[in-house]
């Protein structure tokens, strides 16, 4: 198989995380020959979404021991020259450490189903043995069974509108009507979408659908449901004005996918969950807020959105907390809190201008999607990687996943990378090389000081704040609860957004590492969740949603860490980091457009794909027309598998 991958390229990019993709994406569209590859057999990396079972395995594969040789050293290193030196690369991922699943709900009696089910009751402190399955649904992306592929197959909803406009399917979480909008004169249209039209877009689900009895949800109804859970590794949102939503309608890349609103921002004061005002009309219908709160609220935010013009507001407490700040506001305690963890999302600890900053984004983010700032991609947030690696191949881009790639060649007297050595002794040349840091080995990565992530992902029976709607997706920040920890981030998903199973709740809590995940973010589950077995009470007596699952791990934060950081590190050679532990997405966006134009320079960052009227093929009979239309000149030999793609989506 190895013998049929080309020798010569002009960009490798090893992982397919958020920003590789990215990069991949705008090397590809930018005529440039690419060649991705990933070691996992799932795409993404850190940033991937996997089934139920696809994440036991996911579990499984990373309590196997450490970076281990196979004794194919010696192989490569005859393939490396007198006048070259190689630098290894790590052979597994070790971004994750600590990891422990919990399992609360109960076993049907006499159901021996599933390896899963029995293995979690017998052991519940650390469950990782489910069967290996594939861990990303086929609906996602083509399948893989060969050793790598040369494009995706399009659906045919992914053919664009032929009006110039960029487009963004967003499902609103009524789900009533289609419906066209512009706001601010932004070139946008929304849509928005029934679940009727989704339903051949579910993933097929295996055993019984049927809701259990009484709402009392078993382990084993959760592994025969299996395929109906996206569980997202790194919890991210969009901010509907930031720059990954601008990214996604600028390049077209926004067709691969579609988004539902985050319904609510939610606030967590005196031991009570509460929903936050984003809009004015939700301030004055509060009940939360007195008239006085109101009209002190809106006069602060309308302040926060051109702060900058008044610098004489803030100047004296520049040096500040926020919480100081709004502390000399005047503000009430209430008031306090809403804005400093519902709306900046901020640690107390935060400057003044960070918090001001922060603020101006939540509010510019409003009313261009909906009543909140932020969207979710529907199967999680691992589609969006997915629809960049999307983009690449439709543009020419080669794809071999469970390809190990063994080290970096480099050229003594230059000092820059020449090609790659595959796993199956392949050596392939290239100019430019992109590489996730988890696949530098522990010398390159000597010098390096990393932070850590702490994640939680818990299975629900309902909400953290009922309402008539069961449909709701929700944000909330649990302030610290001593100083010096960090505040928590929980996001909660319903089964609408492709995440979860029907009468169950996704709950994602996310915290920069002081110790490990579990008792960072167990205090919290705590204060929110009762665990199921503590539960034998009616349900009227119950006051907080019951937990049935759940799943503890520690990531690694490899951001912001500086290039000359590395050991050794070839001039050619870019480095992509992990994800932070921000709310959006915002980082990888800067990283991959950054790297880019240092490669790249003078070239358009993932520009919109062109209209199939300007596409002029080389050998065609018809000459093109001597207007001045931008045409679009492409070889045409035999219509590679890219070149169908493109074809079929322009038209």
């Amino acid at each position: 198989m190895a013998n049929s991958l080309p020798a010569e390229f002009d960009v490798v990019v090893i992982g397919t995380g958020l920003p590789e993709s990215i990069l991949a994406a705008a090397c590809s569209r930018s005529g440039q020959r690419v060649l991705h590859l990933d070691a996992r057999s799932y795409y993404g990396g850190n940033w991937a979404s996997f089934t139920f079972s696809g994440l036991l395995s996911w579990l499984k594969e990373n309590q196997q021991s450490s970076d281990v040789g196979d004794g194919s050293t010696a192989a490569w290193q005859d393939l490396i020259r007198e006048t070259e030196g190689a630098i290894s690369l790590r052979r597994r991922d070790e971004t994750i450490q600590h990891a422990e699943v919990f399992c609360y709900a109960g076993q049907d009696v006499g159901d021996n189903s599933t390896e899963e089910t029995e293995d979690l009751q017998k052991s519940p402190s650390f469950a990782a043995s489910g069967t290996l399955t594939k861990p990303l649904d086929a609906a996602c992306l083509a399948e893989e069974t060969h050793s790598y592929v040369t494009s995706f197959e399009m659906p045919a909803k992914d053919t664009p509108n032929n009006d110039g406009e960029a487009l963004l399917e967003v499902t609103d979480t009524k789900e009533t009507q289609v419906k066209e909008k512009k706001y601010h004169g932004d070139e946008t249209c929304v849509h928005t979408v029934s679940d009727r039209d989704k339903d051949e877009n579910k993933p097929v689900v295996e055993g019984n659908t049927d809701p259990p009895k009484g709402n009392r949800i078993t382990y084993s109804q959760i592994v025969q449901e299996g395929r109906r859970f996206n569980i997202d590794l790194v919890s991210k949102l969009l901010y509907s004005r930031g720059l990954l939503i601008d990214l996604l309608i600028k390049s077209n890349v926004s067709r691969y996918a579609e988004f539902k609103n985050v319904t609510r921002i939610l606030a967590f004061r005196e031991g009570k969950v509460e929903q936050v005002p984003c809009s004015r009309a939700d301030v004055f219908n509060s009940k939360e807020l007195t008239m006085v709160e109101k009209r002190m609220l809106m006069k602060f935010l309308t302040f926060c959105l051109d702060y900058d013009r008044h610098p004489d507001e803030y100047q004296d407490s520049i040096q500040c907390s926020f919480a100081e700040y709004l502390h000399t506001k005047k503000l009430t305690p209430n008031l306090q809190h809403f804005i400093l963890h519902s709306i900046a999302m901020t640690e107390p600890s935060c400057t003044t201008l960070d918090g001001l900053k922060a603020t101006k984004k939540f509010l510019q983010c409003l009313g261009r999607f909906g009543n909140t700032p932020f969207l979710f991609p529907l199967y999680g947030q691992g589609e969006i990687p997915q629809c960049f690696c999307r983009m690449c191949a439709v543009f020419g881009g080669i794809y071999c996943l469970r390809h190990q790639v063994q080290c970096l060649v480099v050229d003594k007297e230059s000092r820059r990378c020449k090609a790659i050595i595959d796993h199956f002794g392949q050596r392939i040349n290239a100019e430019h090389f992109i590489v996730e840091d988890s696949s530098l080995s522990e010398d390159t990565c000597a010098n390096v000081q990393y932070k850590q992530i702490s994640r939680a992902v818990l299975i629900t029976d309902r909400s953290v704040l009922k309402t008539d709607s069961d449909q709701q997706i929700s944000v909330l920040m649990v302030p610290p609860a001593e100083p010096g920890t960090c505040a928590v981030r929980v996001t909660e998903l319903c089964s609408s957004t492709m995440t979860c199973m029907k009468d169950t709740y996704l709950v994602h809590l996310t915290c920069s590492s002081s110790k490990t995940a579990r008792e960072d973010l167990e205090p919290v589950v705590k204060k929110l969740f009762t665990p199921w077995v503590e539960t034998e009470v009616d349900e009227e007596e119950l006051t907080k949603p019951r937990l049935l699952w759940a799943l503890y791990f520690n990531m690694r934060d490899s951001s912001g860490i500086r290039r000359s950081s590395y050991n050794g590190l070839p001039s050619n050679v870019y480095v992509c980091s992990g994800p932070d532990w921000g709310l959006g997405s915002e980082h990888a966006v800067e990283q991959a457009e950054t790297l880019f134009r240092e490669i790249f320079p003078g070239k358009d960052f993932c520009p919109p794909p062109p209209n199939p009227e300007d596409i002029v093929y080389d050998g065609d009979d018809k000459q093109p027309e001597a207007s001045g239309a931008n045409n679009v000149f492409m070889a045409k030999p035999e219509l590679s598998e890219g070149s169908k793609n493109i074809e079929s989506l322009q038209n």
